[in-house]
């Protein structure tokens, strides 16, 4: 999908720092994709790994970048598919610690950039199709199905 509408990238090494970005998301989507699944005391540390990997392994990283290049996206200064998932997780960091980008200035302002592109915009609204965060019926049902 990132490809039909062109949020890979132009050049190979585009395509290259592109899927780096992604990657570098992908890994702390999954510590916060998996915590409603935990148990409560696992969740708690989980919890602070989530927070503690957010502010000192990944968001640093991703203030620097943008920070560095003086762009307001992350690669070849248009909307990426890295971008959009950089969005994503910083979104779930702060469904969790609504404070997190407090020492990010350069994330905010990329987070309130990009949240108001129209379509990431709508897509934002109450009633959209982005998924709510899971609830207890919902991990409930997940587990069910997964133990069947």
């Amino acid at each position: 999908i990132a490809e039909k509408y062109n949020l890979r990238g132009k050049t190979l090494k585009e395509k290259a720092l592109i899927d780096m970005y992604v990657e570098g998301t992908s890994e702390l989507m999954l510590l916060i994709i998996a915590y409603p699944f935990l148990q409560p005391a696992e969740q708690k540390k989980q919890l602070n790994l989530i927070i503690q990997r957010a502010t000192t392994q990944y968001f640093p990283v991703y203030e620097k970048v943008l920070k560095d290049h003086g762009q307001e996206f992350l690669v070849g200064n248009r909307l990426s598919i890295a971008d959009v998932q950089l969005l994503e997780t910083i979104l779930m960091v702060e469904e969790k610690a609504s404070s997190v980008l407090s020492g990010f200035p350069v994330l905010q302002a990329f987070k309130a950039r990009t949240s108001n592109i129209p379509t990431i915009k709508k897509f934002l609204q109450p009633g959209s199709q982005r998924k709510p965060i899971p609830d207890k019926e919902y991990v409930k049902t997940v587990l069910k199905i997964l133990q069947a």
